[in-house]
């Protein structure tokens, strides 16, 4: 057992776990390298297709871009493949598993572990209201092709005056305002409740639902390319003019409102349909050959779903005017307009579409969880949310705590708002894991790895700064929000985290066998 590090709060605040410590707690097995550059793409477009493209492009499009948020997924795109790349040699070089909160407390210390553990809880825990949203718009329109409607009040955020084609809609002459968005708020705790059951996907159900999700925009693509095609020019001319609408200071606040600055505001929306392709970079220890296979994998993903992207963009806003898309179920809006000969599809893309968000819902709280189990296991957090249930052997404590965060945010905050602060921590979150390469780079450069950043160092620095930049295209507001949170994690690890923290007491176990420790003030078993 270590004992317990001593000097300055400062010091104390950046102690680091070395690398036996980290892979002693995850207790992994040794992993065999049988996947190719092939597997590694399929792996990162099926993580990748999933919520944003079916919830925040049409905002996007609405809001900001017009029709140009199809080049805000190509920027998008870009500042992730930075960021992908820095995963990739993280993951290659760390023995460890984990996310990214084990590489910061590996590399930067406690503190910005710390730090990043609160931006993933914006990351997953606030992900998951924002595709419960999106899911609760399909469900509705589903239910009103079958004749059942919720009441309008009961559908979105505390509040909001509820709109349809773009305009306020109007029941007995009053302006529906939205009182709460019941079917959101009740698939979060539904999901919940069976995550404390112990309820998992099998990698056969998981393969299941990512075909689904990508057959249902197959057939998007193809069905509405068709109809695009057959009177493509009267569709440019009425929804395509200008492509890149002028920027409007009065709208939207005037921030972000078209023009370049529309497109690059939008990229930060439309960057949360990305959220995901971290998962190929995970899988760098299984990789036949990390130093040309995760290139390939991380990048090939990211090209073949941002073209996808854009092609249900271009169907989208050809097909009906950008300025109604601002709704949780945009895809929805846009294979209602197929016509009726193409009813019967319009239902099957719905059904396809619910049953892929309820899947991204559960792994995104899942996802949570864990976390929060970590950072317990590590007493940065109460011992009550690494609690494990005797019977079904879950941390149904915090688990609870997740269903019930995520399904207040879900239920009465706007769905542009809890994106926004998702794509903010998100950004956060990869802006440390660049500096993390750079950090390692310069202070362990013997360090064996699988895979190196190309043209290092430009390419961490440019995902540093292109994260910035579209953090700086969110407007104040959330930024705001943003500021204030993080200052009540900060002071909520000094409060907790830092007295109670086990790398603080040396409460460890015995050693495991020596893999070798990073240079500079690393905390000995």
């Amino acid at each position: 057992m270590a004992s317990a590090p001593r000097g300055t709060v400062f010091q104390r605040m950046f102690a680091r776990k070395s690398i036996a410590q980290v892979q002693r707690e995850t207790q992994t097995s040794e992993l065999k390298r049988t996947l190719g550059k092939w597997n590694l793409l399929l792996l990162g477009v099926g993580c990748i297709i999933g919520a944003g493209i079916f919830v925040r492009t049409g905002s996007a499009a609405a809001l900001h871009a017009g029709p140009a948020v199809m080049l805000s997924f190509v920027v998008a795109g870009i500042v992730c493949a930075f960021a992908g790349l820095c995963y990739a040699e993280l993951s290659s070089t760390l023995p460890v598993s984990g996310s990214a909160y084990t590489y910061s407390y590996t590399t930067l210390g406690e503190f910005v572990a710390w730090i990043m553990g609160a931006l993933l809880l914006l990351e997953y825990g606030l992900a998951a209201s924002v595709v419960a949203v999106g899911w609760g718009g399909y469900v509705v329109s589903l239910l009103a092709d079958f004749g059942l409607v919720i009441p309008p009040q009961f559908t979105g955020p505390a509040g909001m005056t509820l709109m349809q084609d773009g305009a306020p809609v109007i029941v007995d002459g009053q302006t529906v305002t939205t009182i709460f968005n019941m079917p959101a708020f009740l698939i979060c705790i539904a999901l919940s409740g069976l995550l404390m059951l112990g309820v998992s996907e099998s990698a056969k159900v998981n393969n299941i639902i990512v075909g689904i999700k990508v057959s249902v925009l197959v057939a998007f693509i193809a069905v509405g390319g068709l109809i695009v095609l057959s009177n493509l020019g009267e569709l440019m001319a009425t929804n395509w003019v200008p492509f890149i609408p002028e920027y409007d200071a009065a709208a939207n606040n005037g921030e972000g409102a078209f023009g370049v600055d529309g497109i690059m505001r939008a990229a930060s929306i439309v960057f949360f349909a990305y959220i995901g392709f971290e998962a190929v970079s995970t899988a760098g220890q299984e990789a036949k050959d990390p130093a040309k296979d995760m290139p390939f994998g991380i990048l090939g993903s990211l090209i073949v779903c941002t073209v996808i992207y854009m092609l249900v963009a271009a169907i989208m806003t050809l097909l009906v005017p950008y300025g109604t898309l601002n709704v949780p179920d945009p895809v929805a809006v846009v294979v209602d307009n197929f016509g009726p000969t193409w009813g019967w599809l319009a239902k099957i893309i719905k059904v396809g579409a619910i049953i892929g968000l309820t899947s991204v819902v559960l792994v995104l709280m899942y996802a949570q969880t864990r976390i929060f189990y970590t950072m317990a296991r590590d007493g940065l957090l109460p011992k009550v949310f690494s609690k494990v249930h005797p019977k079904y052997q879950t941390p149904y404590v915090n688990t609870a705590l997740v269903g019930i965060i995520t399904a207040v945010a879900a239920g009465f905050f706007d769905i542009n708002v809890l994106g926004d602060m998702t794509s903010v921590g998100t950004l956060a979150a990869f802006a440390i894991v660049c500096l993390s390469v750079i950090y390692l780079r310069r202070n362990a450069p013997e360090l064996p790895r699988g895979f190196k950043v190309p043209f290092y160092p430009v390419t961490p620095v440019l995902g540093i700064l292109s994260c910035a930049y579209l953090i700086y295209t969110v407007p104040p507001s959330v930024l705001i929000f943003f500021a204030w949170f993080m200052a009540g994690m900060i002071a909520l690890y000094f409060l907790y985290g830092l007295s109670h923290s086990n790398l603080q007491h040396g409460e460890w176990q015995d050693p495991a066998p020596d893999m070798g420790e990073f240079p500079g003030p690393v905390v000995d078993d």
